[in-house]
Formats: C-alpha cells, structure tokens, sequence
C-alpha cells in the first residue's frame, strides 16, 4: 500500500526498536505506519505458546496492542494500524511488504567486536522482498534515537549524516535516489562513498611506478564519482553532499565511515532465481556489523 511503512513485531526488545525507528521514518515521510505481528504456523512454535501459562500467553497476546499504544503517546498524530497475520514470518512479510514505501524489522545485537546476528527472518526476508527494508539492532543511539526524529536529526537536533555506498562501474539509480530521499527527509548532509582496493601491482616497484601510485587513478575515481552525482545534485539542492573516494576493502571502509552516521544505504541486486541469499559481500558485511540502521535497496 503506497504511503505505508511496515514493520514487523514479534515482542523482542530488536523488534521494539524497529518500531520506534519506523514510527519516526513514518512521520518524516509524512506515511502512515503498519504494524505487522506474525502467529508462527510451526508446531513447534505452537507447542512454545501451549508451554506457557495462561497469563504468560495473555500478556504475549496483548503485546502488539500494548507496542501500538506505546508509539501512539511517542509520536503523536502519526497514523498507526495493527494487523494480525499467522504464517512463516518471512513470507508473510513479504507479502505485506508489496506496494510499501519501506520494511523495517530488527536485528539482533551481539557486541561491537563480534557484530551484530541477523536473524533468518531478515535474513530470508530482505533476499525478496520488494521494497527497500531497514534492519535496525536494539541498544545504544539505533534505540535511543530511533526513527532518525522529525524535528532533528537522531532526535537531538545534531545534523547527523546519511551515508551511502556507491559502485562505480554500474550506480544504482533507486539506491542513489533512496539515498538522496532520505538525506532531504533529514535536512542531513548525504555521504557518498565508494571504496576500491588497488590492484598488487602497485606495491611491486614504487620506485618505478612513482612517490605515489595510487594518486592518479583515485582521482580518476573522484571525477567519475562526481560526474555520476552531478544531475542528483542539481535535482535536490538543498542536500549537502561530501564525495568521497576511499582506499581499502570497501565493506571495512564503509563500516568505518558510517559508523556515527543516521542511516547507511546499500544495494542489492534482484536476481530472478528464487534460490540462494542474492546480497553482494559490502551489502552483506554493513547487514552484519554496522551499528546504526541499514537500508537495504533492491536495483535491477
């Protein structure tokens, strides 16, 4: 439904966080907010529920309503629904996600050494779905601050950044486009970054190949870099954009850049076989480690 963003509600304290940052994102959007809550069909799930006793189970069953209320007193006049569904929760998210301006769902935190586990919901989820989905983890600013506040940016009216990593060879119009959006949404400054790794040759013979061998290709990248953002600029001139071209493994490179930022934007490439995990190895990296939301926009 155009207008609307969804997230998915399951009672943790991940999928509380998405919601409060999807409620946010709604209003700066100016949609309306669905919340979806999955009844898993598994029996094993069922046998789970029949486990508990019946005040346990009331109290599960009143969450969704309860979560509601709670985003209702936080974000006054934002339009909210709930909706009830029973199924795999992966496909049927996937099927609320069609015709929506954005799935949001949350992932779940395991520390800044090791990273942050997606679970196989999302997992299974953004490998599909057909709108651009945000993971957002529990803790710290995502939590904190989430739905990135609609009279500032992160809710503390600092002007923090929307950061978006670029390829080069084929950019992505929806994700620079996503990007772009969200950044205006924000008042925010965008980053544009695209990372590169230089090929072996050039720590063979420095001597040989000059003081500094990466120099002249590097610029080359921030001319091209420049020339694929120019018609972006002259569409949204409000936007503050910062152009950068980094060195190193692009995934590590990104994490770093974007590590205070509001929100990191990627790509994923939609692919006609149904089978497989089909995120490129930056998507997937920024899925598992970043900090701070990640939106994850589907490109053909």
């Amino acid at each position: 439904m155009p207008g609307t963003v969804i997230v998915g509600l399951d009672g943790s304290r991940e999928s509380l966080a998405a919601a409060d940052w999807a409620a946010g994102e709604a209003r700066l959007r100016s949609s309306s907010l669905r919340v979806v809550h999955v009844e898993e069909v598994e029996s094993h799930h069922r046998r789970f529920l029949s486990s508990l006793d019946e005040e346990t189970r009331e109290r599960w069953r009143r969450m969704p309503d309860e979560a509601v209320a709670g985003l209702v007193g936080r974000h006054p006049g934002l339009e909210i629904e709930v909706e009830r569904l029973s199924g795999r929760p992966a496909e049927v998210l996937r099927e609320a996600a069609e015709g929506a301006e954005l799935l949001v769902l949350g992932s779940h935190g395991r520390g800044a050494l090791t990273g942050f586990l997606v679970g196989s919901v999302a997992l299974s989820t953004v490998a599909h779905v057909p709108c651009p989905l945000v993971l957002v983890r529990a803790g710290g600013e995502a939590e904190s601050e989430a739905g990135g506040g609609v009279e500032g940016v992160g809710g503390s009216g600092a002007r923090r950044e929307v950061v978006v990593g670029l390829e080069l060879s084929r950019p992505a119009e929806e994700v620079v486009e996503f990007a772009f959006e969200a950044a205006a949404a924000r008042g925010a400054p965008l980053r544009v970054v695209h990372g590169w790794e230089p090929l072996p040759v050039y720590g063979i013979n420095p001597v040989a190949l000059g003081p500094d061998p990466v120099a002249e290709p590097a610029e080359e990248k921030a001319r091209v870099l420049s020339a694929a953002l120019r018609r972006w600029r002259d569409g949204y001139p409000r936007v503050e954009v910062v152009e950068q071209v980094v060195i190193g493994r692009p995934a590590r490179r990104l994490l770093d850049v974007s590590a205070a930022a509001d929100l990191v934007v990627v790509g994923r490439r939609v692919r006609r076989s149904p089978l497989g995990f089909h995120v490129g190895p930056v998507t997937h990296a920024l899925m598992h480690h970043s900090p701070v939301p990640v939106a994850v926009v589907p490109y053909r």
